[in-house]
């Protein structure tokens, strides 16, 4: 009978307990009408039924916590970014081509483009090993003394370009272009240090990107244009011509060969101090350059093949030597070194310093 009464009592307690829980608030609790019962037997199976009831109801008002099952889990990890570690996110930033650096041809670049053209140099001694006076008699006839030029002198040039229009990516572009060169006679004290010549060149032309393959080589240059070249004298001095041109450039990684034709324009009333300059310098030209170990080297070639004369040029410019400047070796052989020995053979030899090299 005492084990009955526990039962009992416990039945109670847990009912009241499950109905406090549940946030029931009324005085008819579950299991109350059972207290009337004398019967211990039946007392006891109706605080089991009316706790049973208690407990569905608790169950049924109260929902379990969601179970995240394993197709959800699935899902939501489908949907969710997926993050690379850091070291496997870096991307590799690869440096434009030789030509691509040169022309701008890069998308991040600005339309508005200026930066150096032809190589800018200065050669403070130029050996040749035959002076051209003859173009100069006349002018020494003035001087009360012989006048002769000196085998050495000095040589520098200055070139700039700047691209007036672009499009959205850069693969065409408007150019402009100036070139001057000139040849010092500094180490010639007695005919006054002249100017033994000077070359001008304004250029303006077009350039196109291809971006094709021809050859295992990359066909990334591609100029047209119009260009003048005069040394600013008068007659019997003068030299002069005019000029269209097409260039193209082609690259393999450090090596890179431009190729230059052109044909020559004689404007209506020209008077032409030089009608037979094509004969030296031919109808075009081919300039190869190789990068080796920030050492840059360059061979140029020219001619005409009917008459068999021409020109080549070596150049060396040397890995930077104090800023941006670099040691630089000119070696030419053959005619037109300048406008006024564009019928002159001659090898010369300079050593000086440079800014750049074409490319």
């Amino acid at each position: 009978m005492l084990i009955e009464r526990c039962r009992w009592l416990a039945g109670l307690l847990v009912a009241v307990l499950m109905n406090i829980g549940a946030g029931v608030a009324n005085a008819d609790t579950a299991g109350a009408a059972c207290l009337e019962l004398s019967n211990d037997t039946a007392r006891l199976a109706c605080f089991d039924s009316e706790i049973g009831r208690a407990v569905h109801a608790t169950a049924t008002a109260v929902p379990p916590p969601a179970i995240e099952t394993n197709a959800v889990a699935d899902a939501t990890v489908a949907q969710s970014p997926v993050v690379e570690p850091a070291e496997h996110a870096s991307i590799e930033l690869q440096a434009p081509s030789l030509i691509d650096a040169a022309w701008g041809f890069s998308p991040e670049t600005n339309d508005a483009y200026v930066r150096l053209h032809q190589p800018n140099y200065v050669l403070f001694g130029r050996f040749t090993s035959d002076v051209n006076t003859a173009p100069y008699e006349p002018l020494f006839e003035a001087f009360p003394t012989d006048a002769d030029f000196e085998n050495v002198e000095a040589k520098f040039q200055l070139s700039v370009k700047a691209r007036l229009a672009a499009t959205d990516d850069h693969r065409w572009g408007l150019w402009f272009a100036y070139t001057q060169q000139s040849s010092w006679q500094v180490y010639s004290p007695d005919n006054s240090r002249p100017f033994r010549e000077t070359n001008y060149t304004p250029e303006i032309f077009g350039s196109f990107r291809p971006g094709i393959e021809i050859g295992g080589m990359q066909f990334n240059l591609l100029n047209f244009g119009y260009n003048h070249q005069s040394n600013g004298r008068s007659d019997p001095i003068s030299r002069s011509w005019d000029r269209l041109f097409v260039e193209a450039g082609f690259e393999r990684g450090d090596f890179a060969l431009l190729t230059k034709a052109w044909t020559r324009v004689r404007p209506s009333g020209y008077e032409d101090e030089n009608p037979d300059i094509e004969d030296y310098y031919g109808y075009g030209e081919v300039t190869g350059i190789y990068k080796w170990r920030d050492n840059s080297f360059s061979l140029m070639g020219r001619g005409n093949l009917n008459t068999g004369k021409g020109a080549a040029q070596l150049t060396w410019a040397t890995r930077p030597l104090l800023g941006p400047l670099r040691g630089y070796v000119q070696v030419f052989t053959g005619y037109g070194e300048s406008m006024i020995d564009y019928n002159w053979r001659q090898t010369t030899i300079g050593i000086g310093v440079t800014l750049n090299d074409r490319l």
